[in-house]
């Protein structure tokens, strides 16, 4: 699949749906450029692989967080909420692999998904992997997951066989060394997880909507303090803040990809007093609107 950039990938649902790759062939490769811009919240059914090619990322996967630095790598299974950013103060540069389970295990009926993928994705211990370099087949992994990037950006001939044995290598490897105890999360988080899944779909189909906390809280049937609660130990942000974050990073994303206007961007994104999204999109994004459309044009030519 040809190279895309990835910096926005979540759905309206906020568990992201957006095909990777095509029915045919489901894998697509990313490159993610973190330096100012962050992963938002988000989870989908596929696997994620990627690498820290530049700097330091922070990573967190449901309740856990991560430093993964230059030359690491990490996994994240299947239904993970997880999200990403610099966590350093020079460039942040990532590789990742999205793709379904299928492309490596084939017919649920078969040795390779019954053997192998299956119980991957049934180990509650496996929900995300850092291959931080401490075990060889860390850093096998780390070349897997490489590998599977180049082909799956420079397309040669045949290279979906080489994308799919890279990947079948790096389930291999994460299958064969996976904790032989799965230790089961509590209900309280299996609950909580849930709830704030549903809130953060609430807001992602409500954002340019006047939204308050109550509301956020009623989606899941919550009261406003088990509202700020799950949010506190799961995004660490108040659901308002996230609720601005996510507004300004769609604002971000509309002003990457369209000739709208930024009062019209502005306001498609639930901002209506425009002196106070030119001030919150420079506090989140470091620069004006327009400062950031003409740097997102600049950087798209390039790639393109």
């Amino acid at each position: 699949m040809a190279l895309t950039a990835c910096n926005i990938r979540t759905s309206p649902q906020g568990r992201e749906l957006k095909l990777h790759g095509t029915a045919l062939f489901p894998v697509a490769c990313y490159y993610d450029d973190l330096t100012t811009e962050s992963l938002p919240w988000h989870w989908h059914d596929e696997l994620e692989a990627l690498i820290v090619v530049e700097g330091t990322a922070a990573v967190t996967a449901g309740t856990e967080s991560f430093t993964v630095r230059q030359g690491e790598g990490f996994f994240c299974n299947t239904g993970v909420l997880h999200a990403a950013w610099n966590a350093g103060h020079a460039s942040c540069l990532l590789h990742s692999v999205v793709f379904h389970p299928r492309l490596v295990g084939g017919s649920i009926d078969s040795v390779f998904w019954q053997d192998y993928l299956q119980p991957l994705l049934e180990n509650l211990s496996c929900k995300s992997v850092l291959l931080d370099g401490s075990a060889q087949w860390h850093r096998n992994g780390v070349i897997s997951i490489e590998n599977a990037w180049k082909f799956c950006m420079e397309e040669p001939s045949g290279y979906e066989f080489s994308v799919r044995t890279a990947l079948s290598e790096l389930v291999f490897l994460l299958s064969s060394n996976r904790p032989t105890v799965s230790v089961p999360p509590s209900e309280r988080s299996l609950r909580e997880a849930e709830r704030i899944k549903t809130m953060l779909q609430f807001i992602q189909e409500h954002y340019p909507e006047e939204l308050d906390t109550a509301q956020i809280a009623a989606s899941a049937r919550v009261s406003v303090s088990e509202c700020l609660r799950c949010f506190r130990n799961t995004i660490g942000v108040p659901p308002i803040q996230y609720l601005k974050q996510f507004r300004i990073q769609k604002a971000a994303e509309l002003l990457a990809t369209t000739d709208w206007k930024i009062a019209e961007t502005a306001t498609q994104c639930g901002f209506q007093d425009m002196s106070y999204f030119a001030r919150t999109f420079r506090e989140l994004k470091g620069s004006a609107p327009t400062e950031y459309r003409n740097r997102a044009r600049l950087a798209n030519s390039r790639r393109g």
